[in-house]
């Protein structure tokens, strides 16, 4: 029997009905993955990375699986395109979403493929995924930077 892992999920929504796109990929994680360890309040923020005149609702979410940090992706990948996510942003592009779901922490793995990098590398410098991230895991440790998320947000909340 495999030992599941702890992962840690980013959810963001701007458009349509944010509240109900969270609470259905929620649902649709917790049939990919089990019961939902934790689940975050929904916070209301600005855009971060691009214009828009739509605010995000986002959230942050904990399970624990026996699925490989890849496996992991392609089962966020198809409940974004399976609750109408088409494009995902490329080249550090951004757009308006229905819905984004990142990996944030994989245990405490680090993960450099082509296609993913865990932990997340811009989640330190993001207040909206930090706060939320901080009330349901605040002393998981970012296993690049040797820090737990509630000291992350305090030196973010200090810049």
């Amino acid at each position: 029997m495999n030992l599941k892992t702890t992962i840690c999920l980013g959810l963001g929504t701007n458009i349509g009905d944010r509240k109900d796109n969270l609470t259905r990929a929620i649902e649709k994680l917790s049939l990919a993955f089990g019961k939902c360890q934790a689940a975050s309040s929904f916070i209301e923020t600005e855009p971060w990375g691009f214009e828009s005149s739509n605010s995000f609702l986002n959230c942050a979410v904990m399970f624990k699986t026996e699925l490989s940090p890849l496996q992991v992706l392609d089962a966020t990948e198809e409940i974004e395109r399976e609750l109408g996510r088409t494009v995902k942003s490329d080249g550090r592009i951004y757009h308006d979403r229905i819905i984004d779901i990142d990996i944030l922490l994989y245990g405490r793995e680090i993960v450099k493929e082509e296609r993913l990098t865990v932990p997340h590398p811009l989640m330190h410098k993001r207040m909206f995924v930090l706060q939320p991230l901080a009330e349901i895991s605040p002393d998981a440790i970012h296993p690049v930077l040797g820090k737990s998320i509630k000291e992350l947000l305090e030196e973010l909340r200090e810049q």
